[in-house]
């Protein structure tokens, strides 16, 4: 018997590594696009070379081994830029910390499969969430009311079976669906720990009512309600994790490749992170923030450019400054310089005296530079650009603290305009 592929273990934006790997699982992990780079390695037959990027968790090779990235940033960390991305007025994160519940595990997979059972856990202490959902079927008996069109155009007319439609209390509702299908595909994932597993089991079991998902679908609607409140944080991180799953991939002329595994993308976890932070503190100190607000960098409107967050007056209507996030280390190479670049047409089309880049770390928290040429404003300076930095490493409350800062700095601004 042939021993299973041994799990292979990359680091986020870490050194290549030199991995055995089939043909077609190579072929299917380069198409999938979770690494930053797949190649032949031309130093050893039948290895490829493995380079992680943004992406952290783990995936499943087809007929090769368990692919595992490990992120630069702690995992309770990571879990608490997503509570406060899915939720910034804090209905789900813990009260002691602000940190989602993650155990004792260390590990991208193990941490989300016990944070998502648990908090499944407590949204069905009361029991399972029942809801009222239109029914049409063929009946003997008349329950409901009568499709009359249906009836006609099936039957023409006669009796039984009679066409109906009816509301029917259930347990089958968009919300225990969604729940269902994640515990579902959490139970499919590698790295999952045994007592995990059995729990999401048993989940999975109490929500045996719900219809499963078919794959590929939309995810089914559900509005926030009094009723669903206890369901809430769940399907928040619910979708997460559906939303986060590996599609299958075709690769010309061969068969279907499956890339099955749970990544979290840092770069957008990072930036969706900064821009529910700070549109939170800019709503406090009464400005209107507008994420992926869309411009055009030319006239004839071709270049389309859209910042990170873009700061309004309160009115909506006035812009006082841009923010755009990046995670990445500062550099002081053409890369950092490519930042700047792109701040300043920010800054130039929106007709603004400042514009801000915040990094997910960096030597200084906060710099600028001032560029010539720029008309001088009140104070007799030109156009700012400046670099803020965001240690990831800290704790929730003194990244907040950090966030706050900014949005001070981000206020002045309006009142200088």
């Amino acid at each position: 018997m042939t021993a299973p592929w041994p799990d292979v273990v990359l680091r986020e934006y870490g050194p290549a590594v030199s991995v055995p790997l089939g043909a077609a699982a190579g072929r299917a992990l380069a198409a999938s696009g979770v690494l930053q780079s797949v190649t032949p390695d031309p130093a050893q037959d039948g290895h490829w070379l493995l380079r992680a990027g943004s992406r952290v968790g783990a995936l499943r090779t087809p007929g090769g081994p368990i692919v595992r990235i490990m992120p630069k940033t702690p995992v309770s960390r990571i879990f608490f830029l997503l509570g406060f991305s899915l939720d910034p007025e804090r209905a789900w994160r813990d009260d002691r910390e602000g940190t989602v519940d993650t155990g004792a595990y260390d590990d991208v997979v193990p941490a989300l499969a016990h944070a998502v059972e648990r908090r499944i856990d407590a949204a069905l202490r009361q029991g399972v969430l029942q809801g009222y959902r239109e029914v049409e079927e063929s009946s003997l008996v008349v329950r409901g009311r009568i499709r009359e069109a249906d009836q006609i155009r099936r039957h023409f007319g006669r009796t039984p079976p009679v066409e109906i439609a009816y509301d029917a209390y259930t347990a089958d509702t968009a919300e225990n669906r969604i729940l269902r299908a994640a515990v579902e595909r959490l139970l499919r994932l590698p790295g999952v720990p045994g007592p995990v597993r059995r729990r999401l089991a048993h989940q999975r079991v109490r929500l045996a009512d719900a219809l499963p998902l078919v794959r590929g679908q939309e995810l089914p609607r559900w509005q926030p309600s009094r009723l669903n409140s206890r369901y809430q944080p769940a399907l928040r991180l619910c979708e997460a994790v559906l939303r986060g799953s590996s599609p299958e991939h075709l690769l010309p002329g061969a068969d279907p490749l499956a890339v099955d595994g749970f990544l979290f993308d840092m770069n957008q976890l990072f930036e969706d992170f900064i821009t529910a932070a700070l549109s939170a503190a800019l709503k406090e100190r009464g400005l209107a923030p507008r994420p992926q607000d869309p411009h055009h960098l030319d006239t004839a409107g071709l270049v389309r450019i859209r910042p990170d967050l873009v700061v309004r007056t309160r009115d909506g209507r006035t812009p006082v400054a841009v923010v755009d996030a990046k995670y990445k280390v500062e550099k002081a190479d053409g890369r950092l310089n490519a930042d700047l670049y792109q701040a300043l047409a920010y800054a130039t089309v929106l007709g603004l005296r400042e514009a801000h880049l915040v990094y997910a770390a960096g030597r200084e928290p906060t710099r600028f530079h001032e560029v010539r040429g720029t008309a001088a404003g009140a104070d007799g300076g030109g156009l700012r650009l400046y670099r803020h930095s965001v240690d990831l490493a800290r704790e929730p409350r003194q990244l907040l603290s950090t966030l706050s800062d900014i949005a001070v700095l981000l206020t002045r601004a309006c009142s200088s305009t």
